[in-house]
C-alpha cells in the first residue's frame, strides 16, 4: 500500500481575475477525502464524488476535494483514526463500522425494528438526534455530517430455510451491528466477514447465511449464484446513515459560508441518493428472482423472537453507554410521537 502524504499547506489556484478593483482573487483548497466503500460499489461508492462535486459548485471552486476509494491511503476500517488524529483531512463512512470507539454509533448505523428512513431522517435534524451524536464524536475531534440515507437493507440470504425460531439456533451468519447480538441471543453463531470474503464463504460453507446491504447492493457481491433464499424485512437495519466526517481542526478553518454549503451539499445528496437506491431495488430483486433464488419475508413469529431479543440487546448497551441511552430513548419517543403521523395516514391495502 502506498504510503499517505499530508499536504503540508493547501494548493493554491486563481479562479480568475475579479470583476471588482481591488477584491483579491479567490484561493482554491484542496483536500482528500478516503471513503470505506470502493468508488464503483452501486450508490455508496459515489456518494462522497458526487457530494465534493456539489460543495465545490456551491463554493465556486474554492473547496476542492478529491476522492479516493477504499485502502488507499489506510485500511477502510482504519479511517476513523486516519481522520480523528489529521492523517486523512475527511472520510466517508457507515456509520456504524465505529461503534467499538463511539457506542451511540451502532444505534445510528444498525437500529433493529428502528425508524423507518422517513421518521430517521426527521428525528436527525429535527428531533435532536445530530447535536447527540456529535457530542460522541468531539472527544474524538471529529465533525460528523449525515450525508446519505441507506434505504432498508434485506434480511440476508440463506442456504437454510427459516421456518422456526429452532432454525436460528447453530446457524453460522456473517451480520452486523446490534442485529448481530440480536441472533446471537437466538442461539446464532455470528461473525463479520469482509465484505470481499462474503462470497467464498458462503460458498465453501464456512457460513450459512449472510446480511450485507439493500437488494441493489447485494447482487453486486454475486450472492444470488450460490444462495437458497433472500429474506425480508431488513429488521436488523431499517434504515441507517452514511456519513462525510472531518478532521475538526480542518473543519474550524473553513468559512462559516463554507460549513453550510457542505452541510447543505449534503441535504443535497440525501434526496439524490434516496430516489436512486428506490428506483434500483426492484430491479434488483427481479435480477435475483431470475437467478433461481426464492425471495419470501421471514415468518411472523421469528420477526417476533428477533424483535425481542434486539429490545433486550439495546436495553443493554444503554446501561452500558450514557450517549447511546440519551439516543436510544430520544429515537424511541420520537417513533412513538412523530411516527402517529404515519399510523394515521396509512392506506388500507387490497
Amino acid at each position: 500500500m502506498r504510503q499517505l502524504f499530508v499536504k503540508a499547506a493547501a494548493a493554491i489556484a486563481l479562479l480568475g481575475v475579479s470583476a471588482v478593483p481591488g477584491v483579491a482573487a479567490a484561493q482554491a483548497k484542496n483536500f482528500d477525502l478516503q471513503s470505506v466503500f470502493g468508488l464503483q460499489v452501486p450508490s455508496i461508492g459515489q456518494s462522497p464524488v458526487k457530494w465534493a462535486e456539489r460543495v465545490a459548485l456551491m463554493t465556486n471552486n474554492e473547496v476542492k476535494i478529491k476522492v479516493h476509494g477504499a485502502g488507499e491511503f489506510v485500511p477502510p476500517f482504519e479511517v476513523f483514526g486516519a481522520v480523528s488524529n489529521g492523517s486523512i483531512p475527511m472520510g466517508f463512512d457507515w456509520v456504524g463500522y465505529w461503534a467499538d470507539k463511539i457506542p451511540v454509533a451502532n444505534l445510528v448505523g444498525s437500529m433493529p425494528f428502528g425508524p423507518n428512513p422517513e421518521l430517521f431522517l426527521g428525528w436527525m435534524f429535527q428531533g435532536g438526534g445530530l447535536e447527540i451524536i456529535q457530542k460522541a464524536y468531539d472527544p474524538h475531534n471529529v465533525k460528523i455530517l449525515p450525508c446519505h440515507m441507506v434505504a432498508a437493507e434485506a434480511g440476508g440470504w440463506f442456504n437454510k430455510e427459516i421456518k422456526t425460531v429452532d432454525d436460528i439456533k447453530g446457524l453460522n451468519m456473517r451480520i452486523a451491528g446490534l442485529g448481530a447480538k440480536a441472533m446471537a441471543k437466538l442461539g446464532a453463531n455470528v461473525q463479520l466477514v469482509p465484505a470481499g470474503e462474503i462470497f467464498v464463504s458462503l460458498e465453501r460453507g464456512r457460513i450459512e447465511a449472510a446480511e450485507f446491504s439493500a437488494p441493489q447492493l447485494d447482487i453486486g457481491l454475486g450472492l444470488q449464484k450460490i444462495a437458497k433464499y433472500y429474506y425480508f424485512p431488513g429488521w436488523h437495519q431499517p434504515s441507517s446513515w452514511d456519513t462525510i466526517i472531518i478532521n475538526m481542526d480542518v473543519w474550524k478553518k473553513f468559512t462559516p459560508k463554507q460549513q453550510q454549503i457542505m452541510t447543505e451539499a449534503c441535504l443535497a445528496n440525501i434526496t439524490y441518493n434516496w430516489y436512486d437506491q428506490l428506483n434500483a431495488q426492484v430491479n434488483a430483486i427481479e435480477q435475483i428472482e431470475k437467478a433461481g433464488v426464492k425471495v419470501q419475508r421471514f415468518p411472523e413469529p421469528v420477526l417476533a423472537a428477533l424483535s425481542k431479543a434486539a429490545t433486550e440487546v439495546m436495553e443493554e448497551e444503554a446501561k452500558k453507554d450514557a450517549l447511546f441511552a440519551e439516543a436510544y430513548q430520544s429515537l424511541t419517543a420520537y417513533i412513538k410521537r412523530v411516527g402517529r403521523w404515519n399510523d394515521l395516514q396509512a392506506l388500507p391495502r387490497n
